[in-house]
């Protein structure tokens, strides 16, 4: 269950705090929770999970050509270096912290308008950076959803090929609604091979709304 964003407001942060302090989180729960791949962030990230039995931490950065040239202004090669340090020092923190299980989920945003080799290049970065055999996920969006659901579910068969024999890599799908089709996309990705589905209770999401769990 992804709970929060911690490192976004000092409200965040108390809730996941209360969490696990509180110990209200169940046995068979692992909670989640998100950042950029920004250093101040992911540091108050770590600190916001301290003492958890097991976490997931979504680092996210967008690869999208255009993000690159626009928002980031960094070439393909700048944005690999971006990935490996950032996830470097996701697990400089986490390997401080070995009383819990923690789970590095990496996102290239934005993969829905991202060259596939791109993509693919990101997500290798990031599992050498956080380490070879070590469980990761692999969480590939639809952030903004612009085709219809059968390209989508090519992308996710084109990246599940590249990890084929590879079991601590999980490839998760984050479905969208901008055309109306997130569970479409949904179904289709994981006919496509997709080990594991994102989304929001009723579609209650970011932006345009996230794929209906309840559908599902």
């Amino acid at each position: 269950i992804e709970v929060g964003f911690p490192a976004s407001s000092q409200i965040e942060f108390d809730f996941v705090r209360q969490l696990i302090e509180e110990k209200r989180i169940p046995a068979d729960v692992t909670i989640q929770v998100m950042t950029p791949a920004r250093p101040e962030l992911i540091t108050r990230t770590v600190e916001a999970l301290q003492g958890a039995p097991r976490a997931i931490v979504h680092i996210y950065n967008a690869v999208a050509p255009v993000w690159r040239k626009l928002v980031f202004g960094m070439s393909v090669p700048e944005v690999m270096d971006l990935v490996k340090t950032q996830v470097t020092h996701l697990k400089q923190l986490t390997d401080a912290q070995p009383g819990t299980e923690w789970i590095l989920q990496y996102s290239p945003e934005t993969f829905s308008l991202a060259e596939l080799e791109v993509s693919l290049q990101a997500c290798e970065t990031a599992i050498t950076a956080w380490g070879a055999g070590r469980d990761i996920i692999l969480n590939l969006p639809t952030t903004v959803e612009n085709t219809t659901p059968n390209v989508f579910a090519d992308q996710i068969e084109w990246m599940v090929r590249q990890f084929q024999g590879r079991p601590e890599v999980v490839i998760s799908v984050h479905p969208h609604n901008d055309r109306g089709t997130g569970t479409a996309s949904a179904e289709m990705a994981l006919l496509a091979g997709a080990h594991r589905v994102e989304g929001c209770l009723f579609g209650n999401g970011e932006r345009t709304g996230n794929l209906d769990i309840v559908n599902v």
